[in-house]
């Protein structure tokens, strides 16, 4: 696994129909989750992608303070589901991480995750703030990582 670290103006158009798929893939199929992934946000994140064999199969984006949130933060993290057994999550999140602290040169990061999955990003250093809330029909929380 290999992570590249993309501007939208970046992206071939080979690797946003890879992500896009990707995406619709995991928040909309997978999760039978029906919401609008094209939110024009896209255009102000950095695109942390992992590739394996030539194929995208981890993804996430990450924005600097401001551009999302009043921190920086990082948002549609996934990986491909016959992927997960390798724990490839684990190395995206830390990717991002780095990159946040690397060239936003800030250590303080705000998400909005999945509650399932409050577990796996504590172990990652994000606790948890405030109380439980639906997006998209999804239970989420703000987790807080400083």
């Amino acid at each position: 696994m290999r992570f590249i670290v993309k501007r939208f103006t970046e992206l071939s158009t080979d690797e946003l129909y890879a992500i896009l798929q990707l995406r619709s893939e995991v928040f909309v199929v997978e999760q039978d989750c029906v919401y609008q992934d094209i939110d024009y946000k896209d255009q102000k994140a950095f695109h942390v992608i992992g590739i394996k064999e030539n194929a995208v199969v981890a993804y996430a984006r990450i924005f600097d303070a401001g551009d999302y949130f009043e921190l920086p933060s990082i948002g549609r993290i996934l990986v491909k589901e016959d992927q997960r057994a390798f724990k490839y999550g684990h190395q995206l999140v830390q990717e991002a991480i780095f990159y946040i602290e690397n060239h936003f040169k800030n250590t303080s990061i705000l998400i909005s995750a999945q509650t399932y999955l409050l577990k796996f990003y504590n172990n990652l250093g994000f606790v948890q703030q405030g109380e439980e809330y639906l997006e998209d029909g999804i239970p989420h929380i703000k987790m807080f990582k400083g």
